[in-house]
């Protein structure tokens, strides 16, 4: 395992363009903490976001969770490109030459995959901890290290959609067309969504039971929005007379769903690598 890490690590060292978009992505994911100091002040009214309540604890796991969870593509580039670039550069083939067995290659990949998917969970981990040891109200440590589940989600959702990116690299073999891919998949999905609850207007639930096992619907599914916990969504909505009642909660079946594509995903990458004539 080590062995087949080294040698990621190695191409990843040089190949420039993995290097400005992982650096670009750390990047972004440093930049939830501006959001604390996002500031409007327009005569009496002062708003401080950071006072709104996103960083208190157990909170702020979510809040970052979901909103780090949009940068991911940044490292499906970088996933797609790797996997691409062996074909375009012919290196697949010497790597098989020089004695690196198939699974072992498609293994290398996947190291990769969950090493990228480790190294961004304890980054958002870490700024979080320390965002919410600045502005949190709470910092009783049962409350601190509650709602740990979303950064295990997290994780599972990172996993789960390179891993997807791994399949579509090995499939098409072409970066571009690659992400492409995924965009129309993504398009499928609301497609059948819609088609189903077009049909099944009156049965919304059933709807939901069936497209959650969709790849993508249930990468989402894992993180769900978390303005509905903000206090002030709360009390606007009952000011008109709603109750907000969301299932925020991360449920160990979604899990469970994501690992079984994470786990089909894979599988087909080596089955086609098995069966292509390098």
């Amino acid at each position: 395992m080590i062995r087949l890490i080294q040698i990621e690590l190695i191409k990843l060292k040089n190949s420039r363009a993995s290097k400005i978009l992982i650096s670009v992505y750390f990047v972004l994911l440093t930049s939830i903490s501006l959001v604390a100091a996002i500031k409007f002040d327009i005569g009496p009214v002062k708003f401080h976001l950071a006072d709104q309540g996103i960083f208190n604890f157990p909170f702020i796991w979510h809040f970052n969770t979901f909103f780090a969870s949009i940068f991911k593509l940044f490292l499906l580039l970088v996933i797609v490109s790797m996997i691409t670039n062996e074909y375009s550069n012919r290196t697949l083939k010497q790597n098989l030459i020089d004695g690196l067995s198939k699974k072992e290659f498609i293994l290398s990949k996947f190291y990769l995959v969950i090493l990228l998917a480790a190294m961004s969970t304890l980054f958002v981990f870490v700024i979080s901890l320390v965002l919410g040891m600045i502005y949190s109200d709470y910092n009783e440590m049962s409350i601190i290290f509650s709602d740990l589940e979303f950064l295990l989600a997290f994780f599972v959702k990172l996993v789960g959609f390179f891993s997807f990116g791994l399949f579509l690299g090995m499939l098409i073999k072409r970066s571009a067309f690659a992400i492409g891919a995924m965009f129309v998949w993504l398009f499928t999905e609301g497609i059948i969504h819609g088609l189903l609850q077009w049909k099944l207007g009156h049965k919304s639930e059933f709807v939901s039971e069936i497209t959650q096992f969709l790849p993508l619907t249930a990468m989402s599914n894992l993180i769900n929005q978390p303005f509905a916990r903000l206090k002030a969504v709360k009390s606007l909505a009952n000011q008109v007379g709603e109750n907000i009642d969301y299932d925020y909660a991360v449920h160990w079946y979604e899990i469970a769903i994501v690992l079984m594509w994470t786990f089909i995903f894979v599988f087909l990458s080596y089955r086609l690598l098995q069966k292509r004539d390098l």
